[in-house]
């Protein structure tokens, strides 16, 4: 805890302006101090006369740079030139080329691991660029040890593709831009800060998560920034400071503390079965999802036809296809055997459905808790939400919204539970709870409270955390999704109390109704049903998208 801090300056693109960023350095330490080190990433030389002029004077000794500055290779053929080698050296008095690839450890113990220039195609590679050896030889040394938790910097000039995954988007598109083996280093050397250039651009992503929530051991979160052009006209951030204490010399405890807007790590992917590999092929590789069928009910009236009427999904042109798509759209994925939720059975009660969207539709709760109390259902047979594609999460996303807005409008949160456990089908239950009931935090308490005494763990699970990621396709568990955005979670590993969920909203301490906990002893003529549906559908209907799709 009583470390020293080493304090540290990280430089983008200077594009020979070597007079501009040391003056700049300068103006900083004066108002600051010493900073013992500067880390340039991307391309540190120029191609003009007077950025050639400007580096004699510090290549003669004329100047001389006010810090210890470390610098990547070229990241161009044109730049190629200025460097000897592809080993290390020092080029001028504080100004040292670190090399081709490697790591770099000072004094303090603060560990730096870097690549030059940008990904190769193919071997051998040209002097600008790092090929696959150059990745495999920076890592086997580092990562081959048991007791490897990370590096603390990793400088690149290339940008890691897919970094904005599951964070802030920047302003340029790593997809095209970025390389899938700076992704991979990231991935595996863990950096506590990387650093990148070359896009003129400033980009600072949220800190990220080295391990799986719930399933491993915490460790260290990394961020990763990009910067831009040195004395760049858009006045872009160039130059960032920060303070370090090495990872080798920190408390355990501190080091692996989460910050609270920490999300997802970008380059993780959960394990590959059937569903991931249907979602790469429909979604993830950049395949538009071909339209679903379109259903056709009569939401307005009772079963057994008559004219179209409002709450129903409008027809596609022509016959019934999408004109210039001759093709039959994708079906729906057909359960095994009979199935009480999918639209397409003949075993679901359609009398019961409030709302259909393209990829799912939402229906009154048999054996309601309450007369609003309502259920999220894919269209197709999935059985949890980690089974979705990504057009079916969306859709999902927009019922749950609108239905927070219409229990809002009277008077009422949203509380949203799931089981994924002994169902075959995704039952998203959603229940409205009076405001002048009891707070968010009372029914938080309540379902902890009650966890407890079934001795059953319900975690909270972190902000910006996809429940793909701690729980893969077929892992058994219960869920809830609070209106103030926190989320709980047990993984079920033995038995569980299928009314759980109906218990905890139904206690004193919530609904205060404990007589309604199983459905089964709520049930109502299907008249009943039938008139309770049509209430609710009509109130609905302003906040119903569906209708205006």
């Amino acid at each position: 805890m009583g470390e020293q801090p080493v304090r540290v300056l990280v430089c983008g693109d200077v594009g020979g302006r070597l007079s501009v960023l040391f003056g700049r350095v300068q103006s900083i330490q004066k108002k600051t101090g010493q900073f013992d080190l500067l880390l340039c990433v991307g391309e540190f030389f120029g191609t003009t006369p007077e950025a050639a002029a400007d580096w004699d004077q510090y290549r003669t000794g004329a100047k001389k740079a006010p810090i210890h500055t470390y610098i990547l290779g070229a990241a161009s053929e044109e730049m190629a030139k200025n460097f000897p080698g592809a080993d290390g050296c020092e080029l001028a008095a504080n100004i040292t080329y670190l090399g081709r690839r490697g790591v770099f450890s000072g004094a303090s113990g603060l560990q730096i691991a870097y690549v030059s220039g940008r990904e190769a195609g193919q071997e051998p590679a040209p002097p600008h660029c790092f090929t696959p050896t150059d990745v495999a030889a920076l890592l086997a040394p580092l990562t081959g040890s048991n007791k490897f938790r990370g590096v603390d910097v990793l400088l690149t000039s290339q940008w890691p593709r897919g970094v904005c995954r599951y964070g802030n988007k920047p302003e340029v598109d790593t997809a095209s831009c970025g390389s899938g083996a700076v992704a991979c280093l990231a991935q595996r050397l863990k950096p506590r800060y990387h650093f990148a250039a070359l896009e003129g651009a400033h980009y600072e992503r949220l800190p990220y998560r080295n391990h799986a929530v719930l399933q491993e051991n915490a460790r260290h979160v990394s961020r990763f920034i990009a910067l831009a052009t040195v004395n760049n006209a858009a006045k872009k951030k160039y130059l960032y400071a920060f303070n370090i204490v090495p990872m080798a010399t920190m408390d355990p405890t501190e080091l692996v503390k989460q910050p609270p807007d920490v999300t997802e790590n970008p380059y993780r992917r959960p394990a590959p079965d059937e569903t991931e590999r249907r979602t790469a092929s429909e979604g993830a590789a950049g395949v538009e999802e071909e339209p679903p069928p379109q259903f056709f009910f009569d939401l307005s009236r009772k079963e057994g036809g008559g004219p179209r009427g409002r709450g129903r999904r409008r027809p596609p042109d022509g016959d019934g296809r999408h004109q210039g798509q001759p093709k039959q759209p994708r079906r729906h994925p057909p359960p095994p055997g009979p199935c009480w939720f999918c639209l397409a059975s003949p075993q679901v009660e359609k009398h019961l459905v409030v709302s259909i969207g393209s990829h799912c539709y939402l229906a009154l709760a048999k054996g309601g808790l309450t007369r609003d109390h309502v259920l999220i259902l894919p269209i197709g047979h999935y059985q949890a939400v980690p089974d979705l594609g990504p057009q079916v999460l969306e859709e999902v996303d927009r019922y749950k919204t609108a239905l927070r807005g219409f229990y809002r409008s009277r008077g009422a949160r949203c509380v949203l539970f799931e089981r994924n456990y002994r169902s075959q089908h995704l039952q998203l239950q959603v229940v409205p709870v009076p405001m002048d009931r009891c707070a968010t935090a009372d029914i938080k308490e309540a379902f902890m409270v009650q966890a407890q005494e079934q001795q059953m763990e319900l975690m909270e699970v972190p902000e910006h955390t996809d429940l793909k990621q701690i729980a893969p396709p077929g892992t058994p568990y219960f869920y809830v999704e609070l209106d103030s955005g926190e989320k709980l979670f047990h993984r079920i590993r033995k038995h569980f109390p299928l009314q759980f969920g109906r218990e905890v909203l139904a206690s004193e301490a919530v609904l205060n109704i404990p007589t309604r906990a199983d459905w089964k002893e709520c049930k109502q003529s299907r008249e009943e049903e039938e008139e309770n549906c049509k209430q609710l559908r009509d109130e609905f209907q302003p906040y119903d998208f569906a209708l205006e799709d």
